[in-house]
């Protein structure tokens, strides 16, 4: 549904830090599927156990904000008029290791909006395999 290039027009992130590669499904206020693809190229794999090279969970969990970011962007037709932020982190559960060569499925779900918050359910997997559950929490800003 999106490419990079459209992504890149979205998300003020850059390189290293643009950590979705492509969205594959979306429904407006309801949920939004991205694809991150684990390469050995990555430049934190030279100091994050070289030997034996593990996807940073902090990455991975950015890499899941950025999805959710994604699905708040998509849903909202007044986008370019607000900043959003992560205003929480819940419930994370890591449940497997990424390796270089893995490609992550990762799932947002928007649960409820109250006041200036924004709740979001997101589920990361790789081979339909959950790898991590975590619940956030965003608010936003008028620019």
């Amino acid at each position: 549904m999106l490419n990079i290039n459209e992504i890149l027009s979205i998300l003020p992130h850059r390189y290293p830090f643009i950590l979705v590669d492509k969205i594959i499904a979306f429904k407006k206020f309801k949920y939004l599927n991205a694809i991150k693809n684990i390469s050995i190229n990555e430049p934190f794999f030279q100091g994050h156990f070289p030997k034996n090279p593990i996807y940073p969970g902090t990455l991975l969990l950015e890499s899941m904000i950025q999805t959710t970011g994604l699905l708040i962007y998509k849903s909202n037709k007044n986008q370019k008029k607000f900043m959003y932020y992560v205003a929480g982190i819940d419930q994370v559960r890591f449940k497997k290791f990424i390796f270089p060569g893995d490609q992550i499925i990762i799932e947002s779900f928007l649960k409820k909006k109250k006041n200036s918050f924004i709740f979001f359910n997101s589920i990361a997997k790789i081979n339909n395999k959950i790898i991590c559950k975590a619940k956030f929490i965003c608010t936003y800003i008028q620019k």
